[in-house]
């Protein structure tokens, strides 16, 4: 029987126990299915052309922190609590410095209630948490405070094209501030969106066109045609059907643990310990994504989510998408999977923390990251790991792939290796991550005898590694050719080269590089 401790309503403990799953995650899915239901509704009845922005602000606030209290009961006072104190710092502090104050204050709260949860109540239990919602919450709470800072105290020509974009020019109201961290599309699994398209959303600017004068200054012409979102949220909750029913039924039966078993490391041969760590970590990844397709479903079921039209003319629901799966799982480096996994949450690594420090970036955006993630030993174990393996794979890369451009065919297999090693590297990387415990990621780690480990450290002692001031140079031309195709969805096994730098660390190089030459 399924477990019935829960902080969140025990009304749907029978279907709890008749589908053998925690009844958190019983109620997570059935609120997320009626949030789905209810951003239909929205769409249609309180749509902008009809309703008000106020009266779409309130019904949007109001149902999601009614879902909150479903799923969390009285935990959910704690996205009040987050948001309230995190305005009034806004409001008392002043645009100059209150981004810092927001910062400090909404991590370091999510922080605390990080610990709580997992070393006074119940430590390891992987299920449905209030924390994972404040996670969102404190995206959007250091989001918004750094977009005004940027909007509001800050010169435009100190602003890189990305803040300016994003800086917001006007102190939100307290209606708008939670609408935008607690509505119900996002409340439960998100995903972070910036505030300037979430309030663009809410007063039914997604479509109007907007075209440069003689002047130079731009003028709203026309409103294009609404796009039905129908077709895009039909295909999401298929990938959503696909994933919860491949984690239902080959997940249970590959458990991750069971790399740790210790009459499967007496007897396994090596090909078999390598083939069935990439195994279960495969089985490991549809439960996200399920979650994140189904939230990003949800917006677009809303009307959220319309970034344009395709070169083909279609039109492209994937404003606040969170992963690409397909090239996720035909990753050839580690750069190509981070890229594509948690998109949003490396945007707000990129805006929050890398764009913003001038001592050692990479270093605390890494270290923002891993406290970001939560307070379990193996999240810091994978983190240090993936240090490792990103600086070892750059270095392999930087020295061999001018090797094996021409002909296509050795191209070809130098895709089939790297696609193998990447693979099998980031699976030995995230295996403390599900672990979350320090003595079974260790019991792993030394069940491999460190091999991965030791193999990155002396890649990177024997390995030269090239910086040149061409690569520099043309450094930001790369990263938007890159980002190009990334969005077009064109990447596939045979055009991807191995690049293995970290997502967050290349795709604001370019940014770095830009706010440079402003300066200059």
């Amino acid at each position: 029987m399924a477990t019935t401790s829960t902080t969140g309503s025990t009304l749907l403990q029978p279907l709890s126990n008749a589908v053998q799953l925690p009844i958190d995650q019983v109620n997570f899915v059935v609120c997320q299915l009626f949030a789905l239901l209810a951003a239909i509704w929205f769409r249609t009845y309180l749509h902008s052309s009809k309703t008000s922005s106020f009266i779409r602000h309130v019904v949007a606030t109001l149902l999601g922190l009614y879902l909150a209290l479903f799923c969390f009961g009285w935990y959910a006072l704690h996205f009040l609590v987050q948001s309230g104190i995190s305005y009034c710092i806004m409001i008392i502090i002043g645009v100059e410095n209150m981004h810092n104050y927001c910062f400090v204050f909404a991590l370091g709260y999510l922080t605390v209630c990080q610990v709580t949860r997992v070393y006074i109540f119940d430590y390891g239990q992987y299920s449905a948490d209030f924390s994972g919602p404040m996670m969102i919450i404190t995206q959007k709470i250091t989001s918004l405070a750094c977009e005004i800072h940027d909007g509001m105290f800050r010169k435009d020509e100190e602003l890189t094209s990305s803040q300016r974009d994003l800086a917001v020019r006007r102190m939100p109201s307290l209606l708008e501030y939670l609408s935008y961290n607690c509505n119900f599309m996002g409340i439960l699994a998100g995903p972070l969106c910036s505030y300037k398209d979430y309030i663009t959303f809410i007063e039914g600017r997604s479509y109007h066109m907007t075209q440069s004068g003689e002047n130079g200054k731009e003028e709203t012409q026309y409103e294009r045609t609404e796009p039905s979102p129908n077709t895009a949220v039909i295909q999401k909750l298929l990938v959503c059907g696909l994933s919860l029913l491949f984690h239902l039924t080959i997940c249970t039966t590959l458990p991750v643990e069971y790399n740790i078993d210790e009459h499967f490391q007496a007897t396994a041969s090596w090909p078999t310990k390598i083939i069935y760590l990439y195994i279960s970590l495969l089985a490991a990844r549809p439960k996200y994504y399920f979650a994140w397709t189904l939230a990003d479903a949800i917006n677009n079921a809303a009307g959220f989510g319309f970034r344009g039209y395709d070169k083909n003319g279609a039109a492209r629901w994937d404003l606040i998408s969170n992963l690409r799966i397909q090239q996720i799982e035909m990753s050839t480096s580690f750069k190509m999977f981070l890229d594509n996994w948690n998109i949003q949450t490396a945007l707000w690594l990129k805006r929050v923390c890398y764009e913003r420090t001038s001592f050692s970036p990479t270093i605390q955006t890494f270290i923002l990251s891993a406290i970001w993630h939560g307070v379990y030993p193996g999240y810091y174990l994978t983190f240090l790991t993936g240090v490792l393996m990103t600086l070892a794979a750059r270095a392999m890369r930087n020295n061999f792939r001018h090797y094996f451009i021409e002909p296509s065919q050795l191209k070809l297999f130098y895709d089939v290796i790297t696609w193998i090693v990447t693979q099998v590297a980031i699976s030995y990387t995230v295996v403390p991550f599900v672990l979350l415990s320090i003595k079974p990621s260790f019991m792993f780690y030394s069940s491999w005898y460190y091999c991965l480990h030791i193999l990155g450290i002396l890649v990177l002692l024997l390995l030269p590694v090239k910086k040149t001031q061409r690569r520099k140079n043309t450094h930001e031309n790369i990263q938007l050719s890159q980002s190009k195709k990334f969005d077009e969805g064109e990447n596939s096994l045979g055009q991807n080269s191995f690049s293995t730098t970290n997502n967050v660390c290349n795709q604001n190089q370019e940014i770095a590089s830009r706010h440079s030459s402003l300066k200059q």
